[in-house]
């Protein structure tokens, strides 16, 4: 795989091993298609926050406005600037957290992947040792 064929993408929040919520850092193989079953677009205001949550189901989230800060049950923390995508696979366990840091409402799109499609992330080399 070329570096042409992979879009810089985020990171990936997973269940590890250990039932906690870890961030992968890694990118999007923009050959692979696929298969969705839902989108839709959700607005949070300015200063809100979520405390502990596992993801509902897997999903792509690709924040529109907003910076916001994630916390994973693993004791791992990112920020989440608009434009960038986050997988969201921590579907067990007690997941993770976030914080809007600015003056924007959190405008983001979610794009539903169906149960058992190959994720079009690829992980940075190392990403395998937390054991999603």
């Amino acid at each position: 795989m070329t570096s042409a064929t992979l879009a810089a993408v985020p990171t990936t929040l997973c269940t590890g091993p250990d039932n906690l919520s870890h961030v992968i850092e890694g990118s999007i193989d923009q050959k692979v298609m696929t298969d969705v079953s839902a989108l839709h677009f959700k607005e949070t205001p300015a200063h809100s926050q979520y405390d502990w949550h596992a993801a509902p189901e897997e999903q792509y989230v690709i924040t529109l406005s907003g910076t916001l800060e994630f916390s994973t049950t693993g004791g791992e923390n990112f920020v989440l600037h608009p434009g960038e995508v986050l997988l969201a696979q921590d579907t067990k366990g007690p997941g993770h957290r976030w914080k809007l840091l600015d003056d924007q409402p959190w405008r983001r799109a979610y794009i539903i992947t169906k149960p058992g499609e190959k994720a079009a992330f690829v992980p940075k080399a190392g990403a395998a040792d937390k054991g999603c």
